[in-house]
């Protein structure tokens, strides 16, 4: 016998032995969990037992939503810092997959959020005023004391400017956006499910106030939404045929289609998205990690030689010469515009830069954690009343922004949280990152709330007409660092090409809005567990 054949029937039988073990991960056909059946014998969702999970569904994107596979890849700069910033050094990183919006949020998608926030908290209920007034983005960031410009009027209010995307909107009312936007998405999934009426919004008793719905009330059963929820084409959805309706209830997260919560993308999420690395790889290598500066202009047909991005090409010079405008647009432009980059994903280079989660400090700390990191950690509970349920927010508290307005912290009717561990400073700027606690001191009651960075301090007073002031802070300062500065990616209409890369970190004040940053959202996901592809 040949050593061919040999070594063939020799990979035969080890195949069919691999096979007749289970080799593939678990013993009858089908494996996995596919026929899984609890430790406690019983099988899933027996309508005979006590607890219920529903059917397994596919996590689908939502609209308007890109799905990023993680993965590893070198994080930061990896050409000449030109800048001397020397806060983006390489450094190597692991992401799990992740949802990211295909653009920025425009000036239509913001317009929705404060419209239903002056729809369901109107302005003219005393005890609502602010939340409408403090969720508006400050058109005034477009002024500028030495040029003409109408945006402050026209910007964010016009509908030809509908697809732009929103700016002079703060990380602060950023956040609150996604916030607002999880209970919409969900409210809007549940009545495509039938769970609740789809003329929910047609009842003006079931939208005002502490009364509106939100993802909290719901997953957790509050009695507030027994009015709303049709129990019956809940049930049906689950595949749950009990008749126990409270089993029923107190698995409704499990068991109704709850789309995931919606966030501020982290800046190793926001920074691996915009390289969109796994379409430049061959097997296991990735094959370029070019600065996109390398890859502005486009290369044939009727974009051949013009720029492909949004960003000021030079002193006094937007959008190049007239009749010739070389990107098309001297400030912002349509979201979609622009070509995307391989992932589909729209102005992650040009147009405007964007907020990300992230408190911002000049050193990743990636000994401390290589995989999704984040600086910004800041563990809630949900506070609980005397008698076990759950307290919620009867009058609106409030983030006072850096132009003196009140933003809302939570909305009335949603559930309060208190802060029970806040990580922002761990292993830099905390007492034990000190010099101090190098020499053997211990932390104790008078360095409690320590902070090594000697930034600014805000203070707001209210004047005799009732408005909300900011103090000049007259101390000697150091820094601008603190826990109240965000990191910022990506170049803007207003920046060079040398921001362009998204290699790039800027930070800013959390509460302070601007003319060339806006936002766009991002959702965990699971991974989809397909294995290697060739390409």
């Amino acid at each position: 016998m040949s050593k061919l054949k040999l070594f063939s029937l020799i990979m035969l039988s080890s195949t069919i032995l691999l096979m007749s073990c289970g080799g593939s991960g678990g013993g009858k056909k089908g494996g996995g969990t596919k026929r899984f059946t609890s430790k406690t014998g019983w099988k899933p969702n027996d309508q005979k037992g006590w607890f219920f999970t529903g059917k397994q569904q596919k996590q689908k994107g939502w609209p308007g939503m890109v799905y990023v596979e993680g993965g590893t890849f070198t994080m930061g700069q990896v050409k000449d810092d030109v800048m001397h910033d020397w806060n983006n050094t390489p450094k190597r990183m692991q992401v799990s997959a992740f949802f990211i919006g295909e653009t920025e949020i425009t000036n239509y998608e913001y317009r929705e959020y404060v419209t239903w926030l002056k729809f369901v908290f109107p302005p003219s209920d005393p005890s609502f005023k602010e939340i409408y007034k403090g969720a508006l983005p400050d058109t005034l960031v477009w002024n500028n004391k030495l040029s003409r410009n109408d945006f402050a009027e026209t910007y964010f209010r016009r509908p030809e400017y509908d697809y732009y995307p929103v700016v002079g909107v703060s990380w602060l009312q950023a956040s609150r956006y996604c916030d607002w936007l999880t209970d919409r998405a969900n409210e809007k999934a549940l009545m495509e499910q039938g769970v609740i009426s789809k003329d929910f919004y047609t009842n003006d008793a079931n939208n005002q106030g502490a009364n509106s719905f939100n993802l909290d009330k719901f997953k957790a059963n509050d009695p507030e939404m027994e009015a709303y929820i049709n129990t019956q084409r809940l049930q049906q959805k689950s595949g749950i045929k009990t008749s126990n309706q409270r089993i029923l209830a107190a698995n409704r997260n499990a068991t109704a289609g709850v789309v995931e919560k919606f966030r501020l993308p982290t800046e190793v999420e926001w920074e691996f998205a915009a390289l969109g690395m796994q379409k430049e790889r061959e097997y296991n290598l990735y094959t370029s990690k070019k600065p996109e500066i390398q890859m502005l202009k486009g290369k044939k047909g009727k974009n051949r030689g013009m720029y492909l991005e949004n960003f000021k090409q030079g002193r006094g010079d937007y959008s190049g010469v007239a009749g010739w405008k070389n990107d098309g647009s001297p400030t912002t432009s349509d979201v979609k515009q622009y070509p995307s980059n391989n992932l589909g994903i729209f102005g992650m280079f040009g147009n405007v830069s964007e907020w990300t989660a992230d408190v911002y400090r000049p050193i990743i700390d990636e000994d401390a954690s290589d995989f999704n990191y984040y600086r910004g950690n800041v563990s809630k509970e949900v506070v609980k009343n005397a008698d076990g349920t759950f307290k919620k927010i009867e009058a609106a508290k409030y983030d006072t922004l850096s132009d003196g307005r009140l933003v809302y912290k939570g909305l009335p009717g949603q559930y309060e949280r208190e802060t029970v561990a806040d990580n922002r400073n761990f292993r830099d700027g905390d007492f034990q990152s000190s010099l101090d606690a190098g020499y053997g001191k211990e932390e104790d009651s008078t360095t409690a709330g320590y902070n090594m960075y000697n930034s600014k301090q805000k203070r707001f007073i209210v004047d005799d007409r009732g408005r909300v002031v900011m103090q000049k802070d007259k101390v000697s300062r150091t820094t601008r660092i603190s826990n109240e500065v965000r990191v910022i990616k990506g170049g803007s209409w207003l920046d060079g090409s040398y921001w362009l890369d998204p290699g790039q970190r800027r930070f800013r004040e959390e509460g302070k809005s601007y003319g060339w940053v806006g936002f766009r959202v991002s959702q965990d996901a699971k991974s989809t567990g397909k294995g290697r592809t060739k390409r």
